[in-house]
């Protein structure tokens, strides 16, 4: 028997479980998260008897007459200093980790009641933040800080349009953990699932037996493929996943899913997956395109192990390459890498009435994971319902079905609520990644720096499944020439099959990889001409009037060289600094229907917007809030956002390609005008129960357009950072300018341009994701994510220079951020040590011997 005090409250428990556990499943206690397991990311954090500790690292037993602590114990003076120092700092994003970071921080300053910098870095170094770069996490510990020691106190922001930093609308629920994630959900009579996968990447499944699962207590169904109602295969572009492997199919990675278990608790159901007795024959995989691509190799799918092929051809580079002055080739390798965001993938699926099924989630489109559920379940839209809860980061790894499919199978199996949720191990291994490229790029130029041609080759590893392969392979495409005006342009990209886990979407969409090969090729030509990086740049720097490597006119709002301007002195006058552009379209484009919705409804005297466009830690509910405000007049506290939800909001596309605020704020602009004219005559309380609606299609060209000059895009930003180390090799400063055409919420842009260059670090310099025959060799503390103690300093220029109306100007900025920093820390570790390195993570550096 051990007697906790928890909150205040006393406990008496005859069992020995985790804290974790036993907080969140029997006491639900849910503002602390299980973000690990493994004691590596801090969302869990609770105070033993004063002092911060990882709850999942802790047994009941251990705590035998301690106090703990989570943020629904603390003070209420306390809960709104934190509430409002977190949203006033702009600290929360996706919010999944910030209970744990008050946690931490409270326990700081019930120590220290006025500490340091140093000290507050050192205080949040158990705990990561995917999204912040922690910049604004230690600025909101230090405001907290100040209001506890009563030298400040909170003042109204009165102003709340467009260009102003409000407080994120959803700030104060994330801080103290009221707001609710898929796996804060308890409904009672809830089974919960567990998925039993593959022992091998390659293996032929011969036979699976469930008797014995079926047969272990608290078992309410046991599913295999041939259970799947509908379509067994899912998919984007090629319908080549399946949702579970049948007898006589090869597995195709590790991620592979087999069987599938609900039952009356967590352990019980993983348990009785483990009792499946599954005989396989283990094959070869492929772990690499080179492998895949050999004449003979076996196909993993039908039509062989080419998924797709991108070709982009302007002028004539043979010519080019004759009469350049310098040309340069060199070969660039970039790894897979894993999201990390802090959020394990969850679903909770609920059968209702009359064959109807609702779906909760926290992925990037609640539209997309209909159509995928609809398809196999084999169920019409008007049964198939999902609703997005708050969703713990995505960064693209959260558009492919994960868990939402599985949950919604054993829902409609078992007729009960079911919730799966995935452990983070599981999670590395399951959802695609960022794919691993080799590139081959030549670049040319004449004598006085001018770019003539660019060649480049590039193999994309998509790994078993196509997910968002080919679109990833050609966004690296169009964009390996860079912000650069290239007449005379070669490219051509493969998206290759593997045994590998898929690749899919991940922040930068393949740009990242081009950029890294097309900003080191242009600090070698260079050198080659005389000239320096920042003046090669310079000269080459698309603008207004020029057109870009796909032929596409450069608009009036582009501002490349702004962004140069902004650090040419930070640049020049360092010892040991490096330099690196970007460029990086807004909206899916390149001919593809790009649309977004949003209807203004009109409630009990408020405006509800309602839309499908899911906030993943971008502050979109914010931004579009923000718009309406502007746009017609009513106030910030009239405006709300409802979730997304299939029933009720319409489809906003997919939250990818950095499209939100330009094409849901357009949307939501227009709704607003609407309204607008409407509120000119009468209050909203006469105008009760109306909607306004708004749309935005983005129309673009195809790419293998036969126009001179297509639009391939909507909007492009663009981007310059400079990175300084220091005399030990050490990132001392990032300088990030930044053209996002209008700043709707400038705080919001400074965080995430802060969490882009966390990321874009965490590339450059730590993160890796080795592969041992196709397995993935990784946990989530081994991934190599920058930590607080880690940060350099980080100085944001916003660049604003748009006359479009659209969305008041504004541009993608969610993505390209963590674009030029691999690249421009390569540059600066060349100017520190003379090392040529062609391969990421960079190695022979200060963060990786």
């Amino acid at each position: 028997m051990s007697v906790l005090t928890i909150n205040g409250l006393e406990y008496r428990i005859d069992k020995d479980i985790n804290l974790l556990e036993y907080l969140r499943d029997e006491l639900q206690i849910t503002s602390l998260k299980n973000g690990c397991g493994e004691g590596a990311c801090g969302a869990c954090m609770v105070i033993v008897n004063g002092k911060a500790q990882r709850a999942c690292l802790l047994t009941t037993a251990k705590l035998n007459e301690k106090k703990i602590l989570t943020v629904e114990g603390l003070a209420e003076r306390e809960k709104e200093i934190y509430s409002w120092a977190f949203a006033e700092a702009g600290a929360v994003q996706c919010g999944f980790c910030i209970p744990g970071m008050v946690i931490s921080a409270k326990a700081l300053l019930d120590q220290k009641s006025n500490p340091t910098n140093k000290d507050i870095k050192e205080a949040i170094r158990g705990n990561i933040c995917r999204c912040t770069g922690y910049v604004k996490i230690e600025q909101a510990i230090l405001l907290a800080a100040q209001r506890l020691r009563g030298e400040i106190s909170a003042q109204p922001l009165n102003k709340c349009g467009v260009g102003i930093s409000v407080q994120r609308v959803d700030a104060v629920e994330k801080t103290l953990g009221t707001g609710q994630y898929v796996d804060d959900m308890y409904i009672e009579g809830m089974l919960y699932g567990a998925v039993l996968r593959t022992k091998f990447p390659r293996a032929l499944v011969k036979k699976i037996d469930i008797s014995a699962a079926k047969a272990a207590p608290g078992v309410e169904a046991v599913i295999t493929a041939e259970d799947i109602p509908g379509q067994r295969y899912w998919g984007f572009i090629a319908k080549d996943w399946p949702a579970l492997v049948a007898v006589g199919e090869e597995t195709r990675y590790i991620g592979d899913a087999i069987a599938l278990v609900a039952a009356k608790s967590k352990s019980l159901a993983r348990q009785a997956a483990d009792l499946i007795d599954v005989i396989y024959e283990e094959l070869e995989p492929l772990t690499s395109p080179s492998e895949a691509l050999t004449q003979g190799a076996y196909s993993i799918h039908p039509n062989g192990n080419l998924l797709s092929k991108t070709e982009i051809r302007r002028g004539d580079t043979k010519q080019a390459l004759k009469k350049a002055a310098h040309v340069v080739s060199k070969r660039y390798t970039t790894p897979f890498s894993e999201h990390a965001f802090m959020e394990p993938e969850s679903a909770v699926a609920v059968p209702e009435k009359e064959g109807c099924l609702t779906v909760y989630v926290g992925s990037q489109s609640v539209y997309e994971d209909q159509h995928g559920i609809m398809a196999i379940l084999g169920l019409p839209a008007d049964k198939v319902r999902v609703v997005s809860k708050l969703v713990g980061g995505g960064f693209g790894g959260k558009e492919d079905l994960s868990v939402q499919h599985h949950a919604a199978l054993l829902a409609q199996k078992t007729g009960k609520p079911v919730k799966l949720t995935l452990s983070r191990q599981e999670s590395i291994l399951v959802h695609p990644k960022r794919h691993a490229m080799e590139l081959e790029l030549t670049t040319a130029c004449d004598k006085d720096g001018m770019i003539t041609a660019v060649i480049a080759r590039i193999i994309a590893d998509t790994g078993a499944y196509a997910s968002l392969g080919p679109a990833v392979l050609q966004r690296a495409c169009t964009h390996i020439a860079g912000p650069y005006a290239v007449a005379n342009i070669d490219i051509e990209g493969l998206c290759v099959y593997t045994n590998n886990p898929p690749a899919g979407a991940f922040r930068g969409f393949g740009v990242t990889q081009a950029a890294f090969a097309c900003e080191l090729n242009m600090d070698f030509l260079a050198r080659e001409a005389g000239i320096s990086p920042w003046e090669m740049r310079y000269r080459n720097a698309l603008e207004p009037g020029v057109v870009n490597a796909t032929g596409q006119i450069c608009d009036a709002g582009t501002a490349i060289k702004e962004t140069l301007l902004a650090v040419k002195e930070e640049f020049e006058n360092a010892s040991y600094a490096g330099i690196a552009c970007a460029m990086k379209n807004t909206g899916i484009g390149v001919g593809l229907s790009d649309i977004s919705r949003v209807k203004l409804q009109v409630n009990n005297g408020k405006v509800t917007v309602l839309t499908s466009a899911a906030c993943i830690g971008q502050g979109l509910a914010t931004i579009v809030s923000q718009i309406v405000c502007e746009t017609s007049g009513v106030p910030l506290n009239l405006i709300e956002v409802a979730a997304p939800d299939t029933w009720q909001t319409p489809d906003a596309g997919t939250t990818t390609a950095s499209r939100q605020t330009l094409f849901t704020g357009e949307a939501a602009r227009q709704a607003a005008l609407a309204l607008r004219k409407a509120v000119a005559d009468k209050t909203l309380l006469e105008l009760e129960g109306q909607v306004f609606y708004g749309e935005f299609l983005g129309s673009t060209d195809r790419l293998d357009s036969k126009k001179t000059n297509p639009i391939s895009h909507v909007a492009y930003s663009y981007a310059t950072h400079v990175v300084i180390l220091n005399e030990k090799g050490k990132v001392k400063k990032v300088t990030a300018a930044h053209d996002v055409g209008k700043a709707i919420n400038p705080k919001a842009i400074e965080g995430q341009i802060e969490g882009a260059i966390a990321m874009g670090l965490g590339y450059a310099l730590k993160e890796d994701f080795p592969l041992k025959n196709s397995v993935p060799q990784v946990k989530y503390g081994t991934l190599g994510l920058f930590r607080s103690i880690d940060m350099p300093e980080i100085e944001t220029i916003i660049i604003e220079k748009s006359p479009s109306e659209l969305a008041y100007g504004a541009k993608g900025v969610g993505e390209i951020a963590a674009i030029p920093i691999a690249p421009a820390v390569a540059s600066a570790y060349y100017n520190f040590d003379k090392q040529h390195r062609y391969d990421l993570p960079l190695k022979g550096t200060a963060y990786k011997k």
